[in-house]
């Protein structure tokens, strides 16, 4: 009997444990649930019920095609060895078949498993290009992205190999056990669950929205982004089928610099980025900054500060109507991402750890390679992070990208009644009595921050 070890991939095509375990005879499949790790990891309550909607959805085709799956929790990852010990004995288990993860721990567990002495077999399939096959000619990780990309670039283009298919049946079709996973869960269903959804999404986005990518990602008000970040969180879709898609479509998409598909292959270079740096870098997933002498930045403990970003009523529209949807729908737009976090670490000072936080216990799409990546491009703190002078004004970010204010009066209503030109920055004659007074003025919060980051730019 083999097992295959469900994580992060809930998918059933392009899965490689999955694919080698089916082609090796008779597979039973196994889901561990780790809610005390879970907690540990900040797992958000969305996520947790995305998860569990998109493992159903696997349980339920995996029965079709013969395997049965079995659900046990054991709460941390350091007692999974003895648990699988007594697992793999009790069911006869000759081979364990799984897909690496990058972060710390998760490493550091199957390391414990084959210590165990477990016939654990490990696969990739979280990356396009695998860690550790993208590096300088020193042999080591890139830490530029561009240098980066160019590499990848060659390497996809040399190496690539489409997907792989689903496997077929390895026997009649089995019961399907009904899942249930005992953590906070918040509800999901505002994005259906399943394999077959990921790839509708991904088929509708490739036909008629990567063409203007590039044009259009940046606007928070218009519907033009992937919305795929879930499923590749979860693993219910590959970054692998992602890029196959571009290219059935664009087949010169990798050449074409210009072109929102390049633009969009360009996102996916990033995601293997920060997946390579987390696992060359494994301090990352414990906290700490890429860049060493950041630990010199005196952060502000300002509690206030903080509830009051984390809630929507920092008094800058554009940071507030992101941060409330943030909070009401479990996702928030990627230049409103970064919008929020330089607005966190630079206007209020307050260390971006706090922020990359709060991020995992709200989003869909948490993920702590590009979490990490992006919290630390933002704070001037991470590998080919921005420029610690670089201080984006979020007045501007809303007039350049929310012009009309549509965006912001979704989630702002109390500016619903505020002109276009107003409604970026409200005057303090105009601003409605319900709406906040800004926590810090621009100019100065600034100034403040190019002093209190100057001890990056000292050697």
């Amino acid at each position: 009997m083999n097992l295959v070890w469900l994580r992060k991939d809930l998918r059933i095509s392009d899965n490689p444990a999955l694919a080698a375990a089916m082609a090796s005879g008779t597979t039973l499949a196994l889901f561990i649930s780790s809610p005390a790790q879970w907690q540990e990891h900040n797992l958000a309550p969305i996520q947790a019920d995305f998860i569990e909607q998109n493992l159903q959805s696997v349980v339920n085709e995996l029965a079709q095609l013969g395997v049965a799956t079995l659900h046990h929790q054991v709460d941390l990852f350091t007692d999974i060895p003895s648990f699988l010990l007594d697992f793999c004995q009790q069911h006869q288990i000759q081979q364990i078949f799984a897909n690496t993860e990058p972060e710390l721990n998760e490493v550091r567990r199957d390391r414990a498993v084959l210590e165990a002495g477990l016939p654990l077999q490990l696969f990739e399939g979280h990356s396009i290009m695998a860690p550790g096959t993208v590096f300088t000619q020193a042999g080591t990780m890139f830490k530029v992205f561009t240098p980066f990309r160019k590499q990848w670039l060659e390497k996809v283009a040399q190496q690539w190999a489409s997907p792989l298919a689903k496997p077929i049946a390895i026997g009649p079709a089995v019961e399907a056990i009904k899942i249930e996973l005992a953590c906070p869960k918040r509800d999901s269903s505002a994005w259906l669950a399943g394999e077959d959804e990921a790839q509708q999404r991904l088929s509708a986005f490739v036909q008629h929205k990567v063409a203007d990518y590039k044009t259009y990602r940046d606007m928070p008000a218009l519907d033009q982004t992937s919305g795929l970040s879930g499923y590749l969180a979860v693993g219910a879709l590959s970054a692998k089928q992602c890029l196959h898609q571009v290219l059935q479509h664009y087949p010169d998409a990798l050449n074409e610099q210009e072109s929102g598909a390049f633009c969009w292959i360009s996102e996916l270079a990033w995601r293997d980025f920060y997946r390579h740096l987390l696992i060359a870098h494994p301090k990352l997933s414990m906290g700490y900054n890429f860049v060493p002498k950041a630990a010199n930045i005196q952060w502000s403990q300002n509690d206030d500060d903080f509830a009051a970003w984390c809630e929507g009523r920092t008094g800058y529209p554009l940071v507030d109507a992101a941060m409330r949807q943030l909070n009401e729908t479990g996702w928030m737009h990627n230049r409103l991402r970064m919008v929020v976090a330089s607005f966190l670490t630079k206007h209020l000072l307050i260390d971006w750890r706090r922020g990359e936080q709060y991020f995992s216990q709200q989003l869909i799409d948490a993920d702590l390679a590009s979490n990490n990546g992006g919290w630390q491009w933002a704070a001037s703190t991470g590998c080919d992070a921005q420029p610690y002078f670089r201080i984006f004004n979020p007045i501007r970010q809303s007039e350049r990208f929310d012009p009309d204010g549509t965006f912001i009066r979704k989630y702002c209503t109390e500016l619903i009644n505020l002109t276009a030109k107003n409604i970026h920055m409200p005057k303090a004659n105009e601003r409605p009595i319900r709406y906040v007074k800004p926590l810090v003025e621009h100019s100065f919060a600034r100034q403040r921050a190019l002093d209190a980051f100057a001890v990056l730019g000292k050697g």
